[in-house]
């Protein structure tokens, strides 16, 4: 089962195991959707072109754009979806509930701290 890391308007995370042989049918989203290969190596496809990718690849699909993930052996993947949620995601009845935390998410993000704000890197 998929494991949602964070949500908010800028992207969803989330964390998925394939055991080995497991499939990711040919599907699509309507986020971008950026996917790394955390451990273990998959096979990506789309349009017609297929990849094999160890841990530490990164694939980006565009929305709508369809792709198939099989897993060669054991893998983690960290999937960013982007935007979140993307246009026509969710219906104008389920829109409340877009940003809202699933029940097997792990926690909210933790908030910036005074010292983030000191940060360089920051705004």
């Amino acid at each position: 089962m998929p494991l949602v890391l964070f949500t908010a308007p800028e992207c969803r995370a989330i964390v998925l195991d394939l055991e080995i042989g497991e499939a990711m049918g040919e599907h699509e989203v309507r986020e971008r959707a950026v996917v790394q290969v955390i451990t273990g190596r998959v096979s990506l496809e789309s349009s017609g072109d297929a990849y094999t990718c160890d841990a530490g690849a990164l694939a980006i699909f565009e929305p709508g754009e369809r792709h198939t993930v099989h897993a060669l052996t054991a893998a983690r993947l960290l999937l960013i979806l982007a935007p979140w949620p993307g246009t026509e995601h969710y219906t104008d009845a389920e829109t409340e509930y877009a940003q809202r935390l699933p029940a097997n998410a792990l926690v909210d993000p933790m908030p910036p701290t005074d010292a983030d704000a000191d940060s360089p890197s920051s705004g």
